[in-house]
């Protein structure tokens, strides 16, 4: 009988070995004057692996690094940087696409969207 697990020495060391996880983007949303502020970590991208797009009052921020070449002389113990892409989605409404504005700079996304005015839809009817 066996009472330690055959991999319990390993699983602290291996413990996230070969899992994906998602989501990894932290961010903070914040309202500034008449603008929603997207401030998110993306930490080991580039400007060019990023893209941002709007549709349908959603805002997609997503990245993608590609596999890194000439892995085959190196002997991995543990690898966490995982390739592939990710992408975080935030309803922001109905907003001009032309005037989001967004700036990359040490690891951090700011995407500024402008919000937009908000019309009336409230109208009196007059009872005859």
């Amino acid at each position: 009988m066996n009472l330690i697990p055959r991999n319990f020495f390993l699983d602290d060391f291996f413990d996230d070995f070969g899992k994906v996880r998602t989501n990894d983007f932290k961010c903070d949303i914040y309202e500034e004057g008449n603008n929603y502020v997207v401030e998110m970590d993306v930490p080991g991208y580039s400007k060019d692996e990023i893209d941002i797009d709007v549709e349908k009052g959603y805002l997609t921020i997503s990245a993608e690094h590609s596999a890194e070449r000439n892995e085959e002389d190196k002997n991995y113990i543990r690898k966490e940087r995982v390739y592939g892409s990710t992408k975080r989605q935030f309803y922001v409404g109905d907003v001009d696409e032309n005037s989001i504005k967004a700036n990359f700079s040490d690891g951090v996304l700011k995407v500024i969207v402008p919000k937009q005015e908000e019309i009336s839809s409230k109208k009196k009817i007059e009872i005859e």
